[in-house]
């Protein structure tokens, strides 16, 4: 009894059998591959580390400045002095944080 054929044929195949090109087609490694692949990176960059213990002194402090200033335990008393003091260290600290790899 002859094997009976499938829908695509005898081998089960569903795309055509390659083969017989004489021509072989070779990729280069700068043709896209259709899948994202990140950029290898040139160097690794890694702050140094007193950038996060800079970053974190002056956010801490900052803070502090402001709550101290509305105990009213600063000299002079309450101040917007003091409160704009806080900010901007409170600033410079986020400034700070942007430069942290």
């Amino acid at each position: 009894m002859a094997k009976q054929k499938g829908r695509y044929g005898s081998t089960g195949r569903v795309t055509p059998k390659g083969g017989g090109d004489d021509k072989v087609e070779v990729k280069s490694p700068l043709t896209p591959s259709g899948r994202y692949t990140p950029p290898v990176p040139r160097e690794f960059k890694q702050s140094p580390l007193w950038v996060p213990v800079l970053m974190f002194a002056l956010l801490g402090l900052g803070v502090l400045i402001i709550i101290v200033n509305y105990t009213t335990l600063m000299p002079g008393g309450s101040n917007n002095l003091y409160l704009l003091l806080g900010l901007a260290l409170i600033t410079i600290g986020f400034i700070v944080a942007t430069k942290y790899h």
